[in-house]
């Protein structure tokens, strides 16, 4: 098994927040660089093996904890504070561009909160930085809440009402842990991880919920032309037993995104950590990821579509 190694430093992004970012690379020359976006009440050193995997495979992982949360955002006053999915969409973009021009092909993959940004990116990302980018993924994307933790109309509209109002105010919105994995140790962890602190602001939660509404109504979708080449190549996956983000809102989405170049891994009976599902299987999802990736390594590989 190849050794790795990993640089940890800061991304000093347009209004001067510092953004803490980590590269996993393989010790000889990686065939492919990956960006990768985490989700709500997480941060990009909460993903097990999964990155280390990657780059044992010639993947380099470049990924960072978005504002409000993780190491860029220790202090509870700044716990949640995402700020407008335009911010978002900036910050994405400014780590990106910090790995541009590549010697390799970009890939760009969020899963849960990330995977749903990630979508939303290919919708309203810069175009300069999209046609950089040889793939998108998303694992579990936020596209509809699970019908067991949907939030009322009224809950969803006051809300947005306070956040317009009180922007910054914080909200615990806790994620049950047995919901996330099968494993009873990455729920363990979850519960014991100082840094995924199930706080956000009013302005980001309403956010959050506005982007996917916006997925699951195609407001924003994800068309032909957006990537490398004028290509867009798409890989979506979840599974079926997913708690949080629900698997449905996934499949219609997929369903009406008409694209040369789209994979829809359909997992049965996993949870919502794809990538830390108990045994064998996270093993089989790093490879899924994986052999997609580097089966793209040529610009004008196109798969058949798998739905």
């Amino acid at each position: 098994m190849a050794d790795i190694s990993t640089v940890e430093t800061t991304l000093t992004v347009p209004d001067g927040v510092e953004l803490y970012t980590k590269r996993w690379k393989p010790t000889g020359t990686a065939s492919s660089l990956l960006v990768f976006v985490h989700g709500f009440s997480d941060h990009c050193n909460a993903y097990g093996d999964l990155f280390p995997t990657f780059a044992r495979k010639g993947i380099e992982v470049v990924s960072f904890d978005q504002r409000g949360w993780g190491r860029t955002s220790p202090s509870r006053p700044d716990h949640g504070q995402t700020g407008p999915t335009s911010l978002v969409i900036s910050d994405i973009a400014s780590v990106i561009e910090s790995v541009l021009p590549s010697p390799v092909p970009v890939f760009l993959m969020g899963h849960s909160m990330g995977g749903g940004e990630v979508l939303t990116f290919v919708d309203r990302g810069p175009p300069a930085i999209l046609s950089q980018i040889r793939g998108f993924l998303v694992e579990a994307p936020f596209i509809a809440f699970h019908p067991s933790t949907q939030p009322t109309w009224i809950k969803v509209a006051v809300g947005r009402l306070a956040g317009k109002l009180l922007p910054r105010f914080q909200l615990t919105n806790t994620i049950e842990p047995t919901l996330l994995s099968r494993d009873p140790q990455v729920q363990k962890d979850y519960v014991e991880d100082a840094l995924c602190h199930d706080t956000g602001s009013l302005e980001g939660l309403a956010a959050l919920i506005e982007r996917a509404e916006d997925l699951a109504s195609g407001k924003v979708s994800v068309h032909e032309g957006r990537g490398e080449g004028g290509k867009t190549r798409l890989w979506v996956s979840h599974g079926t037993a997913d708690g949080v983000c629900d698997f449905d809102g996934t499949k219609k989405f997929v369903e009406r995104t008409k694209l040369e170049d789209l994979t829809f891994k359909i997992y049965e009976g996993w949870y919502h950590k794809l990538h830390a599902e108990p045994g064998k299987d996270r093993e089989t999802f790093a490879e899924d990821v994986t052999n997609w990736i580097l089966e793209r390594r040529d610009p004008e590989t196109t798969a058949k579509p798998m739905l």
